[in-house]
Parts: structure tokens; C-alpha cells; sequence
């Protein structure tokens, strides 16, 4: 699964996913509780695609806005069902979540090491997601949040050597580029069809920690700092 991830440059945008980015500036990298740019069908104009703003981590209008801090992976086996995530998937609320790279933990020297995960050709990742909406966020404006997609990477020669040794191996839905149409536009019975393993072969994954002890607390700080909640 993915807590962290660094969201698609404005460059990647609009070359590589052919949508204009928003005028926000963003963090380096996005965890949950953090505004990232997310792709969409405009719900007033459906044949448009539009690129917005939006918290990593799903909250819909019923929720605390702290949930976005649990809410930010959604499991494909139960997402049709599971309350908080039922109402988007069901209405088609479909997100593409651009990425350069996401980072998971490797426990294979016995603790836990960041390692880096990205395309092997160096495109960004669009990461398939659903989206929802509330009226009133944080600051008292409307709030746009979204959560990825995630299913079983037992059997993923690559994704498989992350996480605790004894959990469930999970990935995040990779989307090919010629899929990314197809999957806003898809009706719900074909949406199980997009949930599927991206070949391994096409990733590339390297250690990369996490700052020292001494920056790792000023690193903190910075977090809470970005964070919406």
C-alpha cells in the first residue's frame, strides 16, 4: 500500500497527461492529509478532463476531516462496500493520481528501509483512484480528497518484497497511458476489469531512506507543517 508518494511534476502534467495543472504549488512529496493534484472528468462538463487539487486521504461529507489520515489506500476487494468509499465508486467518482514515484517499506534486512518506486523508462505513474466531495473543508471552503486503489501483490515478483514480513502483499493500481480515458469513462460493471498487477518488469526500485535522526525531526516538523489537518 502507499502512504507517500511525490505527485507529478507541472511539466509531467501537461505533457505526459495532457491536463493543465493547477495553480497550486505542492509539497515534494504528498502523504496523507496533503493537497496533490488529481485527474477527473469535470462533473459539469463530462467530455472535459480537468486536473485539481485534492487531499490524499478520503473524507466524505459524514467524516471527521481527520479520516483522510486512514483513508488514503482503498482495497479493490471491498471498495464497492465499505462505507466510506461505496458512495464514489458506485457513482463512478474516478481519479487518475499522477505520480513520479511512490515509496514503500522493505523489512528485507530486518528493519524497515524507504525504497523508491518508479517507471523504468522514467514517465510518471498514473495511479488509478476514485475521488469524493464535501462542501466544507479545513478552512471552510469545499474539499476534493480521493484515495488510490490498491489489490494483492503476493504473487508481484517486485512488489511482493515490500511491507512486514507476514502481511498481505498490496499494490497500488498502475494504469497504462492508453488506459487512462478509458478508466474515467468506464462504467461500473467494467471497472474490476483496470484492477490488475502492472508488470514488474516495467518498475524500477531502489533503497532510499529517509533523512538522519537529527533532520528526520526537523522533517517532522515540516509534515505537520503541509498537512491540511
Amino acid at each position: 500500500m502507499c502512504s507517500n508518494y511525490i505527485p507529478a511534476s507541472k511539466k509531467s502534467l501537461k505533457e505526459h497527461f495532457q491536463v493543465t495543472p493547477p495553480d497550486n504549488d505542492f509539497k515534494a512529496e504528498t502523504y496523507p492529509g496533503y493537497l496533490s493534484p488529481v485527474i477527473r472528468l469535470d462533473p459539469d462538463d463530462p467530455q472535459r478532463t480537468e486536473c485539481v487539487p485534492a487531499c490524499f486521504g478520503m473524507v466524505p461529507a459524514w467524516a471527521d476531516l481527520k479520516l483522510a489520515k486512514h483513508t488514503y489506500n482503498a482495497r479493490s476487494e471491498t471498495v464497492a462496500s465499505k462505507p466510506t468509499f461505496r458512495n464514489a465508486y458506485k457513482k463512478r467518482q474516478l481519479a487518475i493520481i499522477p505520480a513520479e514515484a511512490f515509496y514503500e517499506p522493505n523489512y528485507e534486512t530486518g528493519r524497515a528501509v524507504r525504497w523508491k518506486i518508479a517507471h523504468a523508462s522514467g514517465e510518471p505513474l498514473g495511479i488509478a483512484g476514485i475521488w469524493e466531495f464535501r462542501s466544507k473543508g479545513p478552512d471552510g471552503q469545499p474539499l476534493i480528497s480521493f484515495s488510490m486503489l490498491t489489490i494483492n501483490a503476493d504473487d508481484h515478483t517486485l512488489l511482493q518484497r515490500f511491507h512486514k514480513p507476514g502481511d498481505e502483499k498490496r499494490m497500488v493500481v498502475i494504469l497504462h497511458p492508453d488506459e487512462y480515458y478509458s478508466w474515467l469513462n468506464a462504467p461500473v460493471e467494467q471497472l474490476p476489469s483496470f484492477l490488475t498487477q502492472f508488470p514488474a518488469e516495467e518498475l524500477i526500485a531502489h533503497p532510499d531512506p529517509k533523512p538522519s535522526a537529527k533532520r528526520s525531526a526537523n522533517a517532522s516538523r515540516a509534515l505537520s507543517a503541509g498537512s491540511l489537518f
